[in-house]
């Protein structure tokens, strides 16, 4: 084990650069990097880490690598974090900047989420759970990008710009078609791209003319007056003008020569569509919508109406085991309320006939093949880049054995279909994934025709095709499929839609993974799909958010490709607001504290207004009685400076009614159990708090008070841990409130403001007997 060379740091600049020279560190970084002796200190640090020695194999390249690694990382990031990145490093996992500079963005993006989910910034952040399996793959350990690879992403990124490069000439922007080429192959080293994109436009368009290097003419922007500045609004609650600004409105190749349409197939695709933009939403029904899907419907439903065309309802149900008529029903019922009108529902189970025939087209061009490989073995050999012993089989056999799967001959795991891409691709996804496997399982859609159900990645593009889709609207979790989306069209000669990802909505202080949400409700830790803890659609209408609200939160939010979380405060901001203006207000008492009127005349029926800023949603009659209950904490039995509601010998204001003032207190076993009061019928003060309350004529009511389902802004950090952050108090029960009467009859879904304390809803369990409301939103944000 060397020693600790952080420890032995000279003082001096010059011996400090010595110390890393002997590491083989190129001389001008080590002795700028030697002007800072805390950066040196750093870096002999990260050499201890990694156990480098001057005399270690590629020392010198480990060396630069280590400090590309030291300057990348941020400060959050704790040691079990940079241990796994220098040892990386260190055995040659990573052995270029451009892995490094993945890894460490990846590090500092789950530091500074497990950071930010923890209000104490004296959180460890050595203790942050990493998963090496998710290291690997945000670094591409062992993803290499060969020159045989940048050559012909240059070539293609060239071709696809070629018509702009020859009228433009040397003054086209080269950044574009590097930054085309990095998209495609990220492991890439940047110089090297640069210096062939040059070299190759060079042969193109042959040396610098007088032309191309004479200064283009200055063109003056007319000027305009300075626009007034906006107020600042809160974070998150911006009514967007467009929220499908960045949404391309044309066929765009993407730097990928695949997606290209030839003039033959656009005009195919011009005659059967009438030249509409046509989209669609495409769930899988393996469980209920949530909350994610509202902003795909918004884009997909949105940017058709915006371009005058029409939104299909797809079902992307290509896995029975996991499909059920349930979710099918629970899906259009959802589309439907939240406000959107498919012009069809299709189903890609309806398309299986089709799908299969172009699989046997696709085995005769030679491009699919039938693989007996495990599982395990196919994701292994994907990884290696190691070809399928059965890669090579004849045409004649292929066709035969696919056959056999169809027939039922195989059991499930024994036989896959695999397109027959590039097992070297520098995209793991191009690596001969698979198109079909055998699931000996009934459809909920179309029954047991089938023992043999197409991937998603053999689906998707061939049905999006096939229905004439023009804007194929994705999250970016799906860019990584692009390639292999086009790969698959263009070896079929299919038409191509124009494929676009933008961020998927990640909410905090809850998950989106449908499998997470249903083990949440198949193991008892909530009341089902539709808990309104729950960030399911059917949970969040029972919690009483409407659509409205939810689709103005999408529109504010925006469509972007910029991946980021949202504050459950922006949503809630919405929901308040369309309740704000909606919900009738009354009086309502969750934890009842008895208030008995000593002095109390008569009872008096008070007419109140049901909204203060709209006359026009009436009045309600509300009756003051010699008992009224008060919630318990408006009384304290010691008075403190700031605090308006009732103490002994204090006044305070019953609402729309009169002064009341504490003159005893009933107590048993210690505690309050009633007040005794004096009112101020002549209302000769005027006391500063204004209490809410109701009458003995109450109606007694179920409250669920609600707080976040999960105590951490981010639960998917804790990986397998994420049930341990479980908020054990994010449903309170209180089942002796009281309300006034004028609630009687309100339907299922409606919701109240219940003053001074929020907007509640109407649950589905009450009954004549009883009814229960859910707490939707506070009054404010009280962040």
């Amino acid at each position: 084990m060397p020693s600790n060379p952080s420890k032995e740091a000279p003082a001096d600049a010059q011996a400090r650069a010595n110390s890393l020279l002997r590491y083989g560190l190129e001389s001008r970084l080590a002795h700028t990097v030697a002007k800072s002796e805390k950066t040196t200190n750093a870096l002999l640090h990260a050499f201890s880490a990694a156990q480098l020695t001057p005399a270690s194999e590629n020392a010198p390249l480990k060396a630069a690598l280590l400090y590309t690694a030291t300057t990348k990382l941020n400060a959050l990031v704790g040691n079990n974090g940079r241990s796994l990145l220098y040892g990386a490093i260190a055995h040659h996992n990573i052995s270029d900047a451009p892995h490094v500079e993945a890894a460490a963005a990846w590090l500092n993006s789950v530091y500074k989420t497990a950071g930010g989910s923890v209000p104490d910034a004296k959180l460890k952040l050595d203790d942050v759970a990493i998963d090496h399996a998710d290291f690997d793959r945000a670094a591409g350990v062992g993803v290499t990008v060969s020159p045989h690879h940048i050559e012909a992403a240059v070539q293609e990124a060239i071709q696809c710009n070629k018509p702009q490069l020859l009228e433009k000439r040397y003054r086209f922007n080269l950044g574009l078609m590097q930054r085309s080429v990095m998209q495609k192959l990220r492991f890439a080293d940047g110089k090297a791209v640069n210096t062939l994109i040059r070299s190759r436009v060079e042969q193109l368009l042959g040396p610098k003319t007088q032309a191309d290097l004479a200064k283009p003419p200055k063109l003056k922007k007319p000027k305009s007056k300075k626009a007034p500045t906006a107020p600042r609004q809160q974070e998150g609650t911006k009514q967007i003008v467009d929220p499908f600004e960045g949404v391309p409105n044309r066929f765009e190749a993407r730097g990928l020569s695949s997606a290209e349409n030839t003039p033959e197939l656009l005009e195919k695709h011009r005659l059967a569509t009438g030249g509409k933009v046509l989209t669609r939403f495409p769930p899988e029904p393996n469980g209920y919508l949530h909350v994610g899907h509202a902003k795909a419907m918004f884009i997909d439903f949105g940017y058709a109406n915006k371009m005058g065309g029409e939104c299909i309802l797809r079902f992307d149900d290509t896995n029975p085991t996991v499909e059920k008529k349930e979710y099918i029903h629970a899906v259009i019922e959802m589309v439907k309320w939240m406000g959107h009108e498919p012009s069809r529902i299709t189903y890609s189970s309806e398309y299986f006939e089709q799908l299969y025939e172009l699989a046997l087209q696709l085995i005769k061009r030679g491009k699919a093949y039938v693989c007996h490989q495990t599982p395990d073995d196919i994701s292994k050999g994907r990884k290696e880049g190691t070809d399928s012993p059965w890669r090579h089989r004849s045409v004649e056999q292929n066709i035969r054995l696919f056959d056999d799967m169809r027939k039922g001959k195989y059991g499930e795991g024994e036989a896959t279909l695999r397109m027959k891409i590039d097992m070297n691709h520098p995209n793991l996804v191009m690596r001969d994934p698979v198109a079909y496997r055998v699931i000996h399982a009934p459809h909920p859609h179309i029954g047991d025709k089938w023992c043999v159900y197409p991937s998603y990645d053999y689906t998707h593009c061939i049905v999006d095709s096939l229905e004439w889709i023009t804007h194929s609207l994705c999250t970016l979790e799906f860019e990584i499929r692009r390639d292999s989306y086009y790969w698959l069209l263009e070896a079929l000669d299919l038409y191509r839609p124009f494929v676009w990802e933008s961020s998927r909505l990640n909410l905090q202080f809850t998950v989106m993974s449908k499998r997470k949400l249903k083990q949440l409700v198949e193991e008892g830790y909530v009341r089902g799909w539709d808990d309104p803890r729950m960030p399911t659609l059917v949970g969040m209408r029972r919690r009483g958010y409407s659509p409205n609200s939810l689709n103005r939160f999408c529109n504010a939010i925006g469509v972007s490709r910029a991946n980021n979380v949202i504050g459950m405060h922006v949503l809630e901001h919405w929901v308040r607001a369309e309740h704000d203006t909606n919900a009738k207000r009354v009086f309502a008492v969750l934890r009842p504290l008895k208030v008995t009127i000593r002095n109390f005349r008569e009872k008096e029926v008070l007419s109140v207004g049901n909204h203060p800023k709209n006359e026009g949603m009436g009045k309600r009659d509300v009756i003051l009685t010699k008992t009224v209950y008060i919630e318990d904490t408006d009384f304290r039995e010691v008075d403190e400076k700031g605090y308006y509601g009732l103490a002994p010998g204090k006044s305070a204001m019953l609402r729309y009614a009169y002064p009341v003032k504490i003159v005893d207190v009933v107590k048993t076993d210690d505690k309050v159990t009633e007040l005794i009061a004096e009112m101020d019928y002549e209302k000769s003060v005027k006391p500063k708090g204004v209490l809410h309350w109701v009458g003995e004529d109450a109606c007694p009511f179920e409250a669920r008070l609600y707080s976040t389902l999960f105590k951490s802004p981010d639960p998917s950090v804790l990986k397998d841990e994420w049930l341990s952050d479980l908020n054990k108090n994010s449903e309170v029960v209180l089942k002796d409130s009281l309300i006034e009467t004028s609630v009687k009859g309100a339907e299922t879904g409606e919701t109240f403001q219940f003053e001074r304390t929020g907007y509640f809803t109407v649950d589905s369990d009450s009954n004549a007997d009883k009814m229960v409301f859910n707490m939707t939103v506070s009054l404010r944000d009280s962040r």
